[in-house]
């Protein structure tokens, strides 16, 4: 089937169901909750839903343990709840996508149990090793949250390998049966009508072969032996000429540590096997590998990502733009601040919406939701986030301090929808606390304000949507240099637009690059209602057109 590549016109809008509203009052987002809010979704210009796994689960990462893949989890209303909300998003004009997870499971999938007991077809659906000599694990691979990446299975009599949490094995691509599963599972969601999948850290189902110690990463041992692995290609490749193609989806990549040359390997449009790509560079301009290695925020970085990816895909391939997820701490309290949290995350907004490539809003970003800093260690839900508090060294004070700092419950307390009790989000009590500051960061305060986060998004995304050059232009970065301005235009034959973002709080001097006339242009956007052409204020943002 030839594909109509129709997500290069779309916004999406990220859903993490259990924060985002509850429907039925047991204090769990749920679909009925989505379903309420599909016109909001709407109103924000945003016309593609991607729904983090909602699939039944133990929980153990929060829904990315999957037990089941053919069916939604009762906790947010079962299948019945989602064909409201799939049929519901279509009759808007709205896609949908889900996430597919299919480098590990949940250890409660039927799969997992009746391989732990050698009961065949599924005997080898996991990768199961002996321990080694003297009773050493495997190899010296780490698990991305919970220590190493092995843990021994007393029914089966062997270490199994588990590249994010104890509960989430991975699983053995290798096996023909296993890939034959994740297309069958393709297939089931593409047959109800979902129009696309997120395909969870799908740079690591190839493992290389012989499972080798690792003697080049520093952390994260065994990195350099799964992530690109020697079949990852062939196997993308085999989903795409065997389901994909048949139908009129689309699909986006996750990737770690990859670079846009290595990217174009996955996504070139002539010959890649998937769509568009989430790296993580563009949001690591404050860490080194993880948010729990922090550095001083480098706005030259952050230019630095955002250059690489708009020029090295240009003509080639198309970019996720996005600046926040269910897997980092909020974007304004990390690269922008919460002292001028409404300026900066306007100014955060116009930074990334006005570049080539489609555009994902995270639930709560579209308000400027900040980072949650609970009193209590204990308040914390992720599985990353309780095992580093319990591991560091540091003291107690210092740990919960990391906590504010780098986990990713940050982004996944509850949508703040209103000032009343639990912000809106429930009549129950909420499975995750609230963040304080829902009287002063709500949708309901931001509605009926013309000058709010919340409108200036749907203003930007609807400015977005307008102009040619920013769908066919040429992106080019100016002042590279600089440490506290972004400076960008986009170009195309009817139009060329310059993109201002101040990342700083002081006032700066500003004049325009070279070329450009800024009494012949028109500022078409900007986070303050009086400013000085040749001054920016703290934070401040502008979007002016040439025609």
């Amino acid at each position: 089937m030839e594909r109509s590549r129709w997500y290069k016109d779309m916004v999406f809008y990220q859903v993490w169901c259990r924060s985002f509203r509850d429907g039925n009052g047991d204090g769990m987002g749920d679909l009925w909750g989505v379903l309420e809010k599909l016109d909001y979704i709407k109103s924000l210009g945003c016309d593609g839903i991607w729904f983090s796994p909602i699939y039944p689960s133990p929980g153990a990462d929060c829904g990315y343990d999957i037990s089941d893949y053919r069916d939604i989890a009762p906790e947010f209303g079962g299948m019945e709840a989602f064909r409201q909300v799939l049929d519901g998003a279509h009759a808007r004009g709205m896609k949908v996508i889900m996430d597919l997870v299919v480098n590990h499971t949940s250890d409660e999938h039927e799969w997992f149990q009746k391989s732990r007991r050698r009961i065949e077809p599924y005997t080898d659906y996991y990768i199961w090793r002996p321990a080694g000599e003297n009773g050493k694990l495997p190899n010296n691979w780490d698990s991305n949250f919970e220590g190493k990446a092995w843990t021994y299975d007393e029914v089966r009599g062997e270490y199994y390998l588990h590249l994010f949490a104890v509960k989430q094995p991975d699983l053995n691509m290798d096996n023909p049966k296993v890939r034959e599963e994740v297309k069958d599972i393709m297939r089931f969601w593409l047959e109800l009508g979902v129009d696309g999948f997120r395909e969870d850290v799908i740079t690591y189902i190839s493992k290389k072969e012989g499972l080798p110690d690792d003697h080049i990463f520093p952390i994260y041992k065994g990195m350099a032996h799964y992530n690109h692995g020697p079949h990852v290609h062939e196997y993308l490749a085999e989903f795409k000429r065997d389901v994909l193609d048949y139908y009129d989806c689309f699909t986006i990549a996750e990737a770690p540590l990859v670079w846009p040359k290595q990217a174009l390997r996955y996504i070139d449009e002539k010959n890649g096997q998937l769509d568009m790509m989430i790296q993580f560079q563009c949001v690591a301009a404050d860490c080194l590998f993880t948010d729990y290695i922090p550095t001083k925020f480098s706005l030259r970085k952050m230019k630095r990502a955002f250059s690489s990816w708009q020029y090295r895909l240009r003509g080639k391939s198309w970019n996720v733009l996005y600046l926040e997820n269910h897997d980092h701490p909020r974007i304004v309290s990390r690269y922008g601040s919460e002292k001028f949290q409404k300026e900066s995350a306007k100014m955060l907004a116009a930074m990334y919406l006005f570049q080539q490539g489609t555009p994902f809003v995270y639930q709560g970003q579209e308000i400027g939701m900040t980072n949650w800093r609970p009193d209590d260690p204990k308040a914390y839900r992720d599985v990353q986030s309780i095992y580093n508090y319990e591991h560091s060294k540091k003291s107690p004070q210092k740990r919960l301090e990391m906590l504010w700092r780098s986990s990713r419950d940050s982004a996944r307390t509850p949508v703040q929808w209103d000032d009343s009790e639990n912000a809106g989000f429930s009549t129950g009590t909420p499975w995750m606390a609230v963040n304080e500051n829902y009287r002063k960061i709500n949708v309901a305060q931001q509605e009926n304000d013309p000058d709010s986060v919340l409108n200036f998004y749907r203003k930007a995304i609807r400015l977005r949507k307008s102009l040619s050059c920013v769908r066919n232009g040429i992106y080019r970065e100016y002042r590279h240099w600089s440490g506290k301005l972004y400076l960008y235009s986009m170009k195309d034959k009817r139009q060329t637009i310059l993109v201002v973002c101040s990342f700083s709080d002081k006032e700066l001097p500003f004049k325009a690059p070279a070329g450009f006339i800024l009494a012949d242009g028109e500022k078409i956007l900007g986070n303050y209602r009086n400013s000085d052409e040749e001054t920016l204020n703290p934070y401040e943002c502008r979007v002016y057109l040439w025609k």
